[in-house]
């Protein structure tokens, strides 16, 4: 089971596709109960309920969720942000594709595309240190 540190030294597990899209439920509205993870899916996914319960049980087991037991339900709460997982990701897509250097994967990232100068202005914003 893989996972990284953030800056703050807290572990965040890498999240697969499929678990994103069962993180996001949760990030929207938490804690929820497997009946409604598996109702916030049905009209998105079309996943079979025991694919869920497969997935919330793998994000417990990486520590990406912690879950309460009340009377037979089970309630689940992110126990990482969206921005963590975010981070770590881009960390890892950068590294791997990359070699951690930032310059090349933005030049790639940029290529080809027709930025508004709203999206210009707020690039030059983040690159001088300053909020998006």
């Amino acid at each position: 089971m893989a996972s990284n540190k953030t800056r703050a030294g807290k572990t965040v597990p890498q999240i697969s596709d499929a678990e994103w899209r069962v993180m996001k439920v949760l990030w929207a509205k938490a804690p929820q109960t497997t009946n409604e993870v598996v109702g916030a899916l049905d009209g998105e996914m079309h996943w079979k309920p025991k694919t869920i319960h497969t997935l919330l049980s793998r994000l417990t087991q990486k520590g990406a969720l912690t879950f309460e037991k009340k009377g037979r339900e089970y309630l689940f709460q992110p126990a990482v942000t969206a921005e963590e997982c975010e981070h770590d990701a881009a960390n890892s897509f950068l590294d791997r594709f990359f070699e951690g250097d930032l310059a090349p994967f933005l030049a790639r990232f940029v290529e080809g595309r027709k930025l508004k100068p709203a999206q210009i202005e707020k690039l030059k914003r983040i690159l001088d240190g300053g909020a998006p």
